[in-house]
């Protein structure tokens, strides 16, 4: 905590003077350029990825950058898109997941979330990810990770179209999806070709 704490206290006397016009604004209201759905994990950073200032990115954060189906589960992710469509009108909303995704990991291979029945329950928001890789018989290939990973990205995308608010601004070309796929050992970001039906570099 005293390295964690040292950053305030950085942030204070370092970086706030520097910019506190952007921060004085950005007290008055936020008109974010992109939700981004991106997964918990410590080594996931979009703000340092894409670039962007406080107030242009609309995060939210959970196990596997999940978007339960609408209906199936009200909570915060449910909320959260609701508020970032209809009170924020954000005109992007982003899918982002990344390698080494150990909630991937998890739902490829149960055996690693014994003691973690919350997070397995969780998790059954990308079950359809398992099973369509277990059909294809790719379960036990080397790159199953990464092609679950993939995967995972479109099959939230499509669960996140079932969400009224989204479905509705689509309908009125307000809003656009997209799908990505950040390589932490790369710096890379792939983003998904529906067209071609393949990740291709952003």
């Amino acid at each position: 905590m005293e390295e964690i704490i040292a950053g305030v206290h950085a942030f204070q006397r370092d970086v706030y003077p520097q910019q506190w016009k952007l921060f004085e604004r950005l007290a008055k209201g936020q008109s974010p350029d992109a939700m981004i759905v991106a997964c918990s994990d410590s080594r996931v950073d979009m703000p340092l990825v894409t670039q962007s200032e406080p107030g242009k990115l609309f995060e939210l954060r959970n196990a596997g950058n999940l978007v339960p189906p609408y209906g199936r589960f009200v909570g915060g992710v449910t909320a959260t898109i609701e508020f970032a469509v209809v009170a924020l009108r954000v005109p992007n909303i982003i899918i982002c997941g990344h390698s080494g995704c150990g909630a991937m990991a998890g739902l490829l291979n149960p055996k690693q979330l014994r003691g973690m029945p919350r997070v397995a329950d969780w998790l059954q928001h990308a079950t359809v990810v398992r099973d369509s890789l277990a059909a294809a018989g790719q379960l036990d290939l080397p790159d199953a990770l990464e092609r679950a990973v993939e995967a995972n990205v479109i099959v939230q995308l499509d669960h996140l179209r079932t969400h009224p608010s989204v479905a509705e601004a689509l309908r009125a070309g307000k809003i656009q999806l997209h799908g990505w796929v950040y390589h932490i050992a790369s710096g890379e970001v792939t983003a998904y070709d529906a067209r071609e039906k393949e990740f291709v570099p952003l």
